[in-house]
């Protein structure tokens, strides 16, 4: 009531309007910032996990002889990432990356992983009657340039979610961005929606010295049509 006793009229049309707007200037701020910070967050814990993968990699070569782990295509019982459970105080921790959107759908029961082993380095290159031919870069201990050279990438969203897709195919990346975006997600962790190029974004690489790196999807693709394929030890690179 006012105090001439009228009842006080309710918001005019104008000032409705312009609680309206408001609420739309706060919304086009707030939710980008909220899809930054969660984009922040997954790629923080990511981080995190491929760390531990890293930790753990290392003390399986140390108890090994210097070898890394197989693949599930070597013992289809096991994929690599459950051959590091007796250094890692939960497998199923780690193996899953938090901004990987298939994680609870199949991912995680079907005993997958989000991460992928680079085959460059955890296959020996062999020819067509399956002899080795090149560098074996299988043992730890022997890379010439570990603070170099990738051990482990977050998978595509296109690959399989069987306990078989745990590695990567990456002797035909160079040159062919579609290949490395079928195999590998460089934009994994991002804010708002994908971009069709794949160039938005930023995704974390684990490197053989245990360090992860997190870098820009435009940068990957800028280095993969300049010819370079970064799945490749440099020391086996083209010069």
């Amino acid at each position: 009531m006012t105090i001439t006793g009228k009842p006080r009229a309710g918001f005019t049309l104008i000032e409705l309007l312009t609680v309206i707007a408001i609420i739309g200037i706060l919304a086009s701020i707030l939710i980008p910032v909220v899809g930054q910070v969660r984009a922040s967050a997954h790629r923080a814990q990511c981080s995190s996990n491929m760390r531990q993968l890293g930790t753990a990699l290392r003390l399986f070569a140390d108890d090994h002889n210097g070898w890394l782990p197989g693949t599930a295509h070597i013992n289809p019982e096991e994929s690599w990432i459950f051959s590091l459970r007796p250094y890692l105080d939960d497998v199923d921790d780690v193996r899953i990356c938090p901004a990987d959107p298939r994680a609870d759908e199949m991912r995680r029961i079907d005993y997958a992983t989000s991460y992928l082993m680079n085959d460059l380095v955890f296959f020996a290159a062999q020819d067509e009657l399956g002899q080795p031919v090149g560098d074996d870069f299988r043992r730890l201990d022997r890379l010439r340039t570990p603070s170099q050279t990738k051990l482990a990438f977050i998978g595509s969203d296109s690959r399989g979610l069987a306990v078989t897709e745990d590695h990567t195919h990456a002797s035909s990346w160079a040159n062919n961005w579609a290949a490395v975006i079928n195999d590998i997600a460089p934009d994994r962790h991002h804010a708002g929606s994908r971009s069709s190029d794949r160039t938005q974004g930023t995704s974390n690489y684990l490197y053989a010295d245990g360090h992860v790196e997190t870098i820009p999807a435009a940068e990957v693709r800028r280095q993969i049509e300049s010819g370079v394929n970064i799945a490749l030890p440099p020391e086996a690179r083209p010069r």
